[in-house]
């Protein structure tokens, strides 16, 4: 069994900076795609950027910018750096990867049918 662990969550003031880490254990597999996603309250869920075994990176056009996925396979860890942050990033941000997928680009690198493992989540609170 995969399990990933995101920590880095918090609240920050609008403007403000966070890194999320999310560590990936269980696997064998070094081809996975993974990605961030987010939900706050009432809304929908969201992918925010995903990122394949190969560098390709994907982001959502709300984040694009601002946010920066990245990787590091030899700590088994992945990373989204967070910076200018507005109130609506606030939400419940998830660490997911897919066994599924090898290469992660466009629709199907956010779309979290996709994915089949899911860290517990860490939260995010923007303040104005």
């Amino acid at each position: 069994q995969v399990q990933l662990v995101e920590s880095g969550g918090g609240s920050v003031q609008a403007g403000g900076s966070l890194r999320l880490s999310c560590v990936a254990s269980g696997y064998t597999d070094s081809n996975y795609c993974m990605g961030w996603f987010r939900q706050a309250p009432g809304k929908e869920r969201e992918g925010v950027a995903g990122i394949d075994s190969y560098g390709t990176t994907t982001y959502a056009d709300s984040v694009k910018g601002r946010f920066t996925i990245s990787q590091d396979n030899a700590k088994n860890t992945l990373y989204l750096q967070m910076n200018s942050l507005k109130p609506g990033d606030t939400a419940m941000y998830y660490c997911a990867a897919s066994t599924t997928m090898i290469y992660c680009s466009g629709i199907y690198c956010l779309r979290g049918d996709e994915y089949n493992y899911w860290g517990q989540g860490t939260q995010v609170t923007v303040s104005s």
